[in-house]
């Protein structure tokens, strides 16, 4: 008899009518073995005495006997599978939670290798072996192990779901797109399964680059901060350094003043000393003499003597006195000049600050000829323009000012804060400002919000004005030589600046622009040469 680990292998003891190992095996007549039961319940299924696998037929039912050499055989593989499933069962790995178990183990459930969606049951490494080596079990449909395999069969055909239908947007068996389906447009479920991994592949890559360019627009924002927390660290800085250079100086000029008062009174103190302890020495030198006299026999001599050597002349020092200097009143005199200085100093300097601010919006602006009016020259670079009083032969476009000798930007603005300074050194009358796109160019035109302009106005050389809807006068403590002109799009702002004194002049507040902005000059009218000087657009941050 052959040993046991000189076994056939497992698919020679296999029941071709249940695929499982012989149980009481007989043969019949033809040589074909079967399990005792597996062929009478054939034979009386079938109502034919045939053989299951040559399909031979018998006249009658063959009388079946015990082959006892095949159930020796497989006593002996029954008996090497269990030792093997032991040994096996040992190496392997308990089913944990959240891991499916083995259905066919009894008592402690193994991890399970697979599923099979014909049997509908799972198997760990040593009962999921039939299935690898018996030609029948071969065929059946392995995959990873899942739970509910019940899930992944058609409920009305028992079939796997393999194929997907793209009309109902379902999982379907073989049998039912042959069926229910048959109309449909249908995939295998892999390559549906490949489609929507592209697609959710596709979706998550666009979801991390979205995420990304987040992360580099907040970065951005991070670097934008820092270098505005630099630059007002900065500004605070010099601020409060020329303050403390201020008081410094405040502090300096006191301590001089109390000094320079302590001297005085010292010197004063030091002559008056030195006049007296002259005195008193001549008067100690005229005593002696005296006391001299007073030693003489002669006393006619003496009385002449004294009457020659009388006491010598000195001053009146009941009027004189040094009284000690008063300081009473000077460190509140020098505080409340220091608060007026601090307080010009700070206005100054935050002035300076907000027009640092605006000044960084700085655009670059020049004249279009397009929309000059036939008066007016303009320079080459389209920086300057004046008034010529000869009318130039142009031909009369839509964007021409006919009536107002003025002149647009060629850049406009529809969003965001630009800023832009203009020179009036010299000039007597001038508009300067923004207007729509849209606004009127033709005849008479009236600067206003209203109609689409913000401007400021100089005439007769002092009197400046905000051309509002009524004009509002402007008390100027100088008139400026050149101007700045600030627009917040967004904020519906127009602000205007002497830029040399860092002094917000005016501001228009809560405008609606809607349209495109282009920047606006009027220089105004010649006015026989008083008010020929050009208004010229100057680089920002040069005075």
């Amino acid at each position: 008899m052959a040993a046991a680990s000189n076994l056939p292998s497992e698919d020679q003891f296999l029941c071709s009518v249940c695929l499982d190992v012989f149980t009481d095996p007989v043969t019949t007549s033809c040589g074909h073995n079967f399990c005792k039961k597996c062929i009478n319940d054939y034979w009386d299924t079938n109502n034919q005495n045939m053989c299951p696998l040559c399909k031979k037929v018998f006249t009658s039912r063959p009388e079946l006997l015990v082959n006892t050499f095949m159930s020796e055989m497989v006593s002996q593989f029954r008996q090497s599978a269990q030792q093997k499933a032991s040994s096996s069962s040992s190496e392997q790995q308990e089913s944990k939670p959240g891991e499916v178990p083995c259905d066919v183990c009894t008592g402690t459930k193994l991890k399970a290798l697979k599923s099979c969606l014909v049997c509908l049951a799972s198997y760990c490494e040593t009962h999921l072996e039939p299935h690898l080596t018996a030609s029948r079990l071969k065929r059946h449909q392995l995959m990873d192990p899942v739970e509910n395999l019940e899930d992944r069969m058609c409920t009305k055909h028992d079939k796997p779901l393999e194929m997907f239908c793209k009309t109902d947007q379902t999982c379907v068996c073989i049998l039912c797109i042959c069926s229910d389906h048959k109309t449909h447009k249908f995939v295998p479920l892999k390559e549906e399964y490949e489609e929507r991994k592209f697609k959710m592949e596709a979706q998550i890559q666009q979801i991390i680059q979205e995420r990304q360019l987040k992360i580099e627009t907040i970065k951005g924002f991070v670097d934008i901060s820092n270098r505005n927390a630099d630059r007002e660290k900065a500004e605070g800085v010099q601020v409060f350094t020329d303050l403390k250079e201020s008081v410094e100086r405040k502090l300096n000029e006191l301590i001089n003043t109390i000094e320079e008062k302590q001297r005085t009174t010292k010197k004063q103190a030091e002559d008056s000393i030195r006049e007296l302890e002259q005195e008193i020495s001549e008067l100690m030198k005229r005593s002696t003499d005296v006391e001299k006299l007073s030693l003489s026999e002669d006393l006619l001599q003496s009385v002449q003597a004294l009457n020659i050597h009388h006491p010598p002349p000195t001053k009146d020092w009941s009027e004189v006195s040094v009284p000690p200097a008063s300081y009473e009143g000077t460190v509140v005199r020098a505080v409340s000049q220091l608060e007026e200085t601090l307080s010009k100093k700070m206005k100054k300097l935050v002035a300076e600050v907000k027009m640092k601010r605006v000044q960084k919006f700085a655009v670059d602006v020049t004249l279009d000829p397009e929309t000059a009016h036939p008066h007016l020259i303009l320079s080459d670079d389209g920086k300057q323009v004046n008034d010529s009083d000869v009318k130039k032969n142009l031909p009369n476009n839509p964007k021409r000012f006919s009536t107002s000798p003025s002149v647009l930007a060629k850049q406009s603005f529809s969003s965001g804060r630009f800023y832009f300074e203009v020179q009036v050194k010299g000039k007597t009358d001038w508009d300067l400002g923004v207007t729509r796109e849209l606004s009127k160019r033709k005849g008479d035109i009236t600067l206003t919000p209203q109609k689409g302009y913000w401007t400021i106005c100089l005439t007769n050389g002092n009197q400046y004005e905000a051309a509002a809807d009524p004009p509002v006068l402007l008390s100027l403590k100088s008139g400026p030589q050149k101007v700045g002109v600030f627009v917040d799009y967004e904020e519906g702002l127009v602000s205007f600046y002497d830029v040399e004194a860092a002094v917000l002049i005016f501001s228009f507040t809560g405008c609606s622009f809607k349209k495109k902005l282009l920047p606006y000059f009027n220089p105004e009218l010649n006015d026989g040469g008083k008010n020929s000087a050009p208004l010229i657009i100057s680089p920002v941050g040069v005075n």
